[in-house]
């Protein structure tokens, strides 16, 4: 643990910060621009793919919320961060949320303690899960074949494994090294983690 780091070391890991809303804001932000512009990918990919067009990018739906798990190691950042607003209203809230579960069940399952690249990945995997169960029903999945359902899961879940647990670990520990992390808990763990 962080002997000697202070004050804060007596602070319970779910008591949330000023600083910690600000995080999530910020990220929420950036991200929503990254989602545009992967919405319009999606489009193009959909074109040429059919419905799995959008499997092979899904990861990147999941990335924000890993990232800012991955940034301050508290339980419910993977969900709290779509709670921050989106511009396609309700149902996007809904569906975040399921997301945000799936890849809050990986963290929970190392009881807030593991942060390293294969809890990353097994957290875009949940998310996928999640979401793609609430798609099937959503989105009315049962219409298509047995074969392409499972061909979609899988891809999915590849995608939440590389791109929003391998890639959503790159960015966060990329910002790590730039130091404007220091305050955050991600800025206290050992190389070995990382």
């Amino acid at each position: 643990m962080n002997a000697g780091s202070g004050r804060e070391s007596h602070i319970p890991m779910q008591h949330w910060k000023l600083k910690d809303i600000v995080m999530l804001s910020s990220l929420s932000v950036v991200f929503a621009v990254v989602y545009l512009l992967f919405f319009q990918v999606g489009n193009v990919l959909v074109g040429f793919m059919g419905p799995m067009g959008y499997e092979v990018i899904f990861g990147i739906w999941f990335i924000v919320s890993i990232i800012a798990a991955t940034i301050l190691r508290k339980p419910g950042a993977a969900v709290i961060e779509v709670l921050i607003g989106n511009a396609v209203g309700p149902i996007l809230i809904v569906s975040a949320l399921i997301q945000g579960l799936g890849a809050e069940a990986a963290f929970a399952a190392t009881r807030y303690r593991s942060y390293s690249r294969k809890t990353l990945m097994l957290a875009g995997v949940g998310a996928a899960l999640f979401s793609f169960a609430w798609g099937y029903f959503r989105s009315g999945f049962g219409a298509y074949s047995a074969g392409l359902v499972i061909a979609m899961l899988a891809v999915r879940c590849v995608s939440g494994a590389f791109i929003a647990g391998l890639l959503g670990h790159g960015i966060a520990h990329s910002l790590k090294r730039t130091g404007v992390l220091r305050s955050y808990p991600i800025a206290k763990e050992g190389a070995r983690a990382a």
